[in-house]
């Protein structure tokens, strides 16, 4: 069990910039839109007011918004896992102070939906946005070039239906961006080098932990991460793994104490997750445990290759992700890295074809495999490297496509009906091309809100501004333009930029 490392070098000024204007501009491209309400982001919103404006978990006030909640003791509480909630909770209570502070009430409709977006920028947004700038550190300590590092951080960020679940208050991308950390705090472990093992264990055991309080599924890819960063170090005898297995444990130990208080406090017991309590109409929820059954074949084969849900159709660009992980696991320096990348993948895989409902909801792509799209992207760097000429014109092309589908998702709708059999010819191309943009009308309000009844759906920036159709599209292109040529600047003469030795991470 060995895969060796470079000596850790600092990360060059250069290589943060690069990082950095990668995470700014899919940070913009998400902050961009706002994708309006729905039971799932509504559930979650609702316990982030619980708590800032009720003191309380529980959703009473504000239940009849959603049908994802659980019942307990004569309550309503949300049925997700508390995580992505318990971040946003500091970005509402800051909203909401400095909407008194100007003389505004943070209780009508209009601040509530700017708390809303707010919240979802900061819980969502921002940590799935650096989760981005993570994957080009990865793809450049795996010896990857800076254009097929920046190339599958960018597919990663806005060429998968991340991003529109980035501009959702859903737990998934969230869940994702943990992995993501704790695979780059795993990477960050040298072989024979001990004397950072504490730091990089506690980080890892952190991310990995909370990433299982954003989504309860996550826990055995977590598992899969803190596995990886033992094998990292697994040369180094017994006190060392020792010392790493206790440093994760501690990293993870903070995780654990907040979600066995949150279940104490709303459910009753530490050991019941809210699952036990669902109330809403879902009856495959007492198929199996808690809906999940075993992984069917015909499922797996719509979810990687299906016009509905398959990621591979409705982000082509993915279809190289595979053949990286591959190359990878071929390298004796990378091997544990392309399988521990592989396994996560898999298992994100298995799960949601395993779910009695399996294409879980209203959503683009398939939702329950959304935390496993970064660490997907981790091969599409080194397939990325290996082409040449008309291939890399062909991977670009596979790009462009891919950020194009999920464009018309983002400024459509990122939830089209279940009734639409291929999503892309039949709702985002037609309504996109027509200017038909924002078409989600439902909100994050209860119907107890003042002026709940009013429009209070989607929208993007360009519209707040004025804009219509697809003109109100036009500033983000003009971002997106000045970060190129920003880019072009910074790498001028520089034709590759990797950390620590090439070939090695």
């Amino acid at each position: 069990m060995k895969e060796t490392s470079p000596s850790l070098h600092p990360i060059p000024s250069r290589v943060l910039y690069l990082a950095l204007l990668i995470a700014a501009v899919i940070f913009v491209s998400y902050a961009y839109f706002y994708s309006g309400g729905g039971w799932n982001q509504n559930t979650r919103f609702d316990v982030v007011r619980a708590i800032v404006e009720r003191h309380t978990l529980s959703i009473d006030a504000y239940h009849e918004n959603t049908g994802d909640k659980a019942y307990k003791d004569g309550h309503y509480y949300s049925d997700k896992a508390p995580g992505q909630p318990l971040l946003a909770v500091p970005a509402a209570a800051a909203t909401r102070f400095m909407l008194q502070m100007a003389g505004k009430d943070p209780s009508s409709a209009r601040e509530l939906v700017l708390t809303s977006y707010v919240c979802n920028l900061f819980s969502v947004a921002l940590p799935t946005a650096m989760s981005c700038a993570g994957l080009f550190l990865i793809a450049l300590r795996l010896g990857a070039s800076t254009g097929a590092a920046s190339f599958g951080a960018i597919a990663a960020g806005l060429g998968t239906p991340l991003w529109a679940y980035a501009t959702l208050f859903w737990g998934h991308p969230v869940a994702g961006a943990c992995l993501v950390f704790a695979f780059t705090a795993a990477l960050m472990l040298h072989a024979t080098e001990a004397s950072s093992d504490i730091g990089w264990g506690i980080a890892v055991g952190f991310a990995a932990g909370w990433a299982t309080v954003t989504e309860y599924q996550a826990l055995p890819g977590s598992a899969i991460v803190a596995l990886f960063a033992l094998a990292r170090v697994w040369q180094g005898g017994w006190r060392r793994r020792l010392r790493l297995i206790a440093a994760i444990a501690a990293g993870a130990l903070p995780c654990v104490a907040v979600l066995m208080t949150y279940l104490h406090f709303t459910f009753g017991s530490a050991l019941h997750p809210s699952y036990s309590y669902v109330v809403g109409p879902f009856p495959w929820v007492k198929k199996g445990l808690f809906g999940l059954t075993y992984p069917r074949i015909d499922v797996v084969f719509k979810l990687l290759f299906g016009f509905k849900r398959g990621i591979f159709m409705l982000a082509p660009v993915t279809l190289l992700a595979p053949f990286g992980l591959r190359m990878l696991q071929k390298n004796a320096a990378t091997r544990l890295t392309g399988y521990a990348a592989a396994a996560i993948f898999v298992y994100y895989l298995l799960l949601n074809a395993s779910y009695a409902e399996w294409t879980a909801g209203l959503a683009f792509g398939p939702r329950i495999m959304g935390a496993s799209m970064p660490v997907l992207c981790v091969g599409l760097a080194p397939a990325f490297d290996q082409l040449r000429g008309r291939g890399k014109c062909i991977a670009r092309a596979l790009l462009a496509i891919s950020v194009l589908f999920t464009l018309m998702a983002v400024a459509t709708t990122p939830q089209p009906e279940f009734s639409s059999r291929y999503p892309v010819i039949e709702v985002f191309a037609p309504s996109f091309w027509a200017g038909r943009l924002a078409l989600e009308r439902s909100s994050m309000l209860a119907p107890s809100d003042p002026g709940a009844n009013d429009p209070h759906g989607a929208f993007n920036l360009g519209q707040i501004g004025g804009l219509n159709g697809l003109a109100s599209l036009l500033p983000l292109l003009c971002v997106w333009l000045l970060a190129a040529l920003w880019w072009v600047k910074l790498e001028a003469g520089n034709a590759k930029l990797a950390l620590g030795a090439s070939g090695h991470n």
